[in-house]
């Protein structure tokens, strides 16, 4: 097999890509940067030049960047929120035993000198002219020498200098799985400027927000390196791959120490890239026009799972494709990056090794991130819920897909997760920022799991096909912007008809729960249905309404579904379960915590009375939500 790499032909085409609505602006960037990397000191040297359009209706004095790798210092942000969060990354931490004790020791605070990340910039000019730029660690302030009118353009130049830390997370060099550069947030990359304002938020821990633009990057390394990531490659016959002819590889001078690779992204917010001497690099075609990379270490224990796997991703990239919306970009690409899982454009770094599902669950999770971030760009920093749980969402609905045996609810996993949590008294609302959250199981937990269950609910409440037009609308929409919570919420208000603005709000803004119980079951008097009938009472436990779904099922085999719609929602879902005769009950109002109705049968015909048969209403106290008759 040849070492060879991202090659590719056209980029995408970006006329219409920012047809925006009324009164939407959103700033822009198109970044031109040459870097050269020294592989044995993993130091290098760059000039970035960057051209600016404010598309806002604000006069602007400052920009500033982000200054990523100095954050892997010790005494950093970062280092002391190891030191002191209760649950420290796994990850980013030595554990020692000191008798019954267990030790962590941040891994930051231990790093040399030559071992630490940094990221300096000098030299910086504003259209030919210096400007003052200040660095407070990982944010540089830059008082600029001319205000930026609104509506116009002006271009950034600026020399930078870093070295690439020993891997602690994400970015890094020599990981565990032995890839040599990892190179995540590497360059100075300017912060986003929207309608909240700016966005400079320091490096603490996780989650990123980018501005949209154009990337033309060069990297000069050694000759021997592979590279892999975003964007892509113009200058295949320089570097030694020609993508017209696999079989064709150019032979490098002897003398010739290093080659320079050029990268062309058109339209995204990052530019990731990863090196090392010994990938290998297999391309996959498609029959939906994607090209696929896997770009992996020549590890002999690995490589059957890698081969397995670029299939599966196929798979997981057509279905989402239909269930979401096509991918937009010509290539994708799956790099080993030695250090867990993360999304990029264009790309994913990820784990190497481990079993073969583990592979294709973090591929099919970084892959969905395509969607829900590098396309769909919701701020990830102050609403991580919308990237990691919709993008949990299609995971899961994908890993279903590809099953043998299939699931009735493959988000059962995530809501239990979500009510053990939201049981734990350690819960922190979605509104709290990514890198503020008391514990990291709360922010994994609230991100990932009840991001999950916000749209798996909404399938509860507007039914599914109401849901998967939802998504559709909202990619449609909202592609190459940055929607915000309230965009996924109008979107299925103006699918389904439903109001939905109490159920982003207990969702999102509060710590609400669900809670609803069946309080009794008697005999009634005739006064329900004009006959002798069994009288249900429910009960609203919890703060947060829902409409409800009650099955009863009866001694002789046969069921019955009633529906109670929820009077705020203004909204009456289609059965989800039309081989069940299905029965509309007047509505709900909150303000009313009981609730009864009667059916026409006597209780010693029923078996079993069941709140929410689906399962997808995360009700916190499910326990009191079936009622069996023995």
């Amino acid at each position: 097999m040849k070492k060879i790499l991202l090659l590719l032909f056209i980029g995408i085409t970006t006329s219409g890509l920012f047809a925006q609505s009324k009164g939407y602006w959103q700033q822009h960037v198109d970044y031109k940067m040459a870097v050269s990397m020294d592989v044995k000191t993993y130091q290098y040297k760059g000039t970035q030049e960057l051209v600016y359009t404010n598309n806002s209706s604000d006069t602007l004095r400052r920009v500033f960047y982000h200054l990523y790798n100095n954050a892997f210092q010790p005494g950093s942000e970062m280092d002391l929120r190891l030191q002191t969060i209760k649950d420290p990354d796994g990850r980013m931490v030595t554990k020692t035993k000191v008798g019954d004790k267990e030790i962590k020791e941040s891994r930051i605070a231990k790093l040399q000198p030559n071992e630490i990340g940094y990221l300096h910039v000098s030299n910086f000019k504003q259209d030919g002219e210096y400007a003052v730029a200040k660095e407070v660690e990982t944010i540089l302030e830059v008082t600029l020498a001319n205000p930026i009118l609104p509506g116009k353009s002006t271009t950034f130049t600026l020399d930078f200098e870093g070295q690439v830390p020993v891997q602690i997370r994400r970015s890094g060099r020599n990981n565990k799985e032995g890839v040599a550069l990892s190179m995540a947030q590497w360059y100075p990359k300017m912060a986003e400027f929207d309608f909240e304002g700016w966005h400079a938020d320091p490096y603490i821990a996780r989650e990123f927000h980018g501005v949209w633009g154009n990337f033309d990057v060069k990297i000069t390394i050694d000759k021997n390196y592979l590279l892999g990531g975003t964007g892509y490659l113009q200058n295949g016959n320089e570097v030694g791959f020609n993508y017209q002819d696999k079989d064709v590889v150019v032979t490098v001078p002897k003398k010739q120490k290093t080659l320079t690779w050029r990268f062309i992204a058109p339209n995204v917010h990052d530019f990731t890239w990863a090196a090392d001497k010994n990938y290998l690099h297999d391309v996959v075609s498609t029959n939906f026009g994607t090209t696929l990379h896997f770009i992996y270490k020549n590890n002999a224990k690995i490589i059957e799972n890698w081969k397995q796997a670029q299939p599966k991703t196929v798979q997981l990239m057509e279905y989402y494709n239909t269930i979401v919306g096509k991918y937009p970009y010509n290539q994708y690409s799956v790099i080993q990056g030695g250090d867990g899982g993360m999304e990029y454009a264009m790309c994913t770094l990820i784990l190497g090794e481990g079993t073969f599902d583990g592979l294709v669950g973090v591929i099919a999770h970084e892959m969905g991130h395509s969607w829900f971030q590098h396309i769909l760009a919701s701020n990830e920093s102050k609403n991580p819920w919308m990237d990691e749980g919709f993008t949990s969402f299609i995971e899961d609905l994908g890993l279903n897909e590809l099953a043998a045996t299939k699931t009735a609810n493959p988000f059962a996993g995530a809501i239990k997760s979500y009510i053990n949590l939201a049981n734990s008294g350690k819960e922190n609302p979605l509104t709290t920022h990514g890198d503020r959250y008391d514990e990291n199981r709360s922010y994994s937990i609230a991100s990932y799991s009840k991001g999950e269950v916000f749209l798996a609910q909404l399938q509860y409440l507007i039914g599914k096909e109401n849901l998967m037009k939802t998504l559709k609308r909202y990619y449609a929409d909202f592609k190459f912007k940055h929607p915000t919570p309230n965009d996924i919420k109008r979107t299925a208000e103006r699918v389904s008809g439903a109001n939905l603005d109490w159920y982003l709000t207990d969702w999102a803004k509060t710590l609400n729960t669900i809670d609803y119980g069946i309080k009794e079951v008697v005999e009634s008097d005739g006064n329900y249905l004009g006959a002798t009938a069994t009288k249900i009472s429910l009960e609203r436990i919890g703060r947060t309404p829902m409409p409800i779904d009650v099955l009863v099922e009866f001694t002789d085999g046969s069921k019955e579904s009633f529906y109670i719609p929820l009077r705020m929602m203004s909204f009456e879902k289609e059965n989800p379960t039309p081989e069940i005769a299905r029965t509309v009950l007047n509505d709900w109002a909150w303000g009313n915590p009981n609730y009864s109705f009667g059916i026409s049968k006597s209780k010693d015909k029923i078996k079993k009375i069941t709140i929410d048969p689906s399962g997808l209403m995360a009700d916190v106290k499910p326990e009191n939500n079936s009622f069996e008759i023995k």
